[in-house]
């Protein structure tokens, strides 16, 4: 079968599997990536998730020996919710980003790209594959923009004509050549929206995200969360996206055909106080089944524990000061010390002290003194 007869039937193919795009791409080498790499490592700047051999995430060669070809898609998510749930005193609610909505994309886009893969074996049983879907070596940025699926937006996201940047990303390398398609030459020209709307400064310039002050990777840490990003984390319990909301390309785009990522209201939007005492169980059934759940429960408690203590939910203090008194884990009791110490009241400046003559954890104890000076307390 001639190559451009064979990219005809897959891309007719990916319409018929629900894949909103498809695009192919040389498996040259991305050589114009390292040097951007290098210096976005020595800066400091990686998140740590990360393929860290930087060869690896240049070269597709490496992940599929005889690479010739790297077919791209997206699938577009929702970025409109029905039925929103609403936080009042004593209920107030968390949220999911919009990339946790619904089922996991991790597994919807391997199934669409292993449909596409056997497609592809059926039509030339002899080729060789590789899928990958966030976990890969390779920058999916970088493989989408060479692959016209979009160009990369200077918030860090491939952004779409048709979508926006509500796209999900994944790949799969081929050593069958395909031929290629054409980059997307748009771009966002003098913007700066996403830039000016990051409330860390973590969009560094044009394209270049510092991971390590950036609020989506922040909320999927394990450690204590940094004092100066607590306040500017709102109630998000998984994930942020200020710098999507505010992008023009994105005003008035609600791709939702995919039933697979539509949301539950009540699973993307949930009571905070719950979460603070759901066993692993409880967890995986309730969440296990979304994006967002991948780091565990603990990331999630503690970000439920930051809004408690931003909205200041008096009746929120005896499951704090619970936390606060018998969490096995030091970053709960110390998280759930700074809520306390944000909502204050004479019962909980009674509990402050009472777990500083307790506690061993020095961390901790620090993050109880801090509370207790909030309230011109000298300990």
């Amino acid at each position: 079968m001639a190559p451009e007869s064979l990219k005809e039937l897959l891309i007719a193919e990916a319409h018929n599997m629900g894949i909103d795009k498809i695009g192919f791409a040389s498996a040259d080498p991305f050589t114009e990536l390292k040097e951007r790499l290098i210096r976005h490592r020595e800066a400091g700047y990686e998140s740590g998730f990360e393929e860290p051999d930087l060869d690896k995430r240049i070269d597709p060669a490496k992940s599929l020996v005889g690479a010739k070809t790297i077919i791209a898609i997206a699938l577009a998510y929702p970025s409109q919710m029905g039925n929103l749930p609403t936080s009042s005193p004593g209920e107030y609610r968390g949220l999911f980003c919009r990339a946790s909505w619904g089922a996991d994309y991790h597994l919807v886009l391997r199934q669409r790209l292993e449909a596409l893969k056997a497609k592809l074996l059926e039509m030339k049983p002899e080729a060789n594959c590789e899928v990958m879907v966030d976990t890969g070596a390779l920058s999916d940025r970088a493989v989408a923009e060479r692959a016209g699926i979009g160009w990369s937006g200077k918030n860090t996201s491939i952004i779409t004509e048709e979508y926006g940047s509500w796209v999900y990303l994944g790949e799969m390398i081929t050593d069958v050549w395909i031929p290629p398609d054409t980059p997307v030459t748009a771009g966002c020209g003098d913007c700066n929206a996403c830039i000016d709307a990051c409330p860390t400064g973590a969009l560094v310039g044009p394209g270049q995200l510092n991971s390590q002050a950036c609020l989506a990777y922040l909320t999927q840490t394990k450690g204590f969360l940094a004092k100066e990003y607590r306040d500017q984390l709102g109630t998000y319990l998984y994930g942020f996206e200020t710098c999507q909301v505010v992008c023009p390309y994105n005003r008035n785009k609600q791709p939702s055909k995919h039933k697979e990522f539509q949301p539950d209201p009540e699973q993307v939007k949930p009571l905070l106080k719950p979460l603070l005492t759901m066993s692993n169980r409880q967890f995986r059934e309730r969440f296990g089944t979304m994006a967002g759940s991948w780091r565990g429960k603990k990331p999630i408690q503690r970000n439920a524990i930051i809004a408690l203590g931003r909205v200041r939910d008096h009746t929120a203090v005896p499951d704090l000061t619970h936390l606060l008194k018998n969490d096995p884990r030091p970053v709960i009791r110390g998280t759930a010390a700074w809520a306390l110490g944000r909502i204050g009241g004479d019962v909980v400046l009674t509990a402050l002290k009472q777990a500083l003559s307790t506690e061993t954890d020095e961390a901790v104890r620090e993050e109880i003194r801090d509370a207790l000076a909030d309230h011109e307390q000298v300990v």
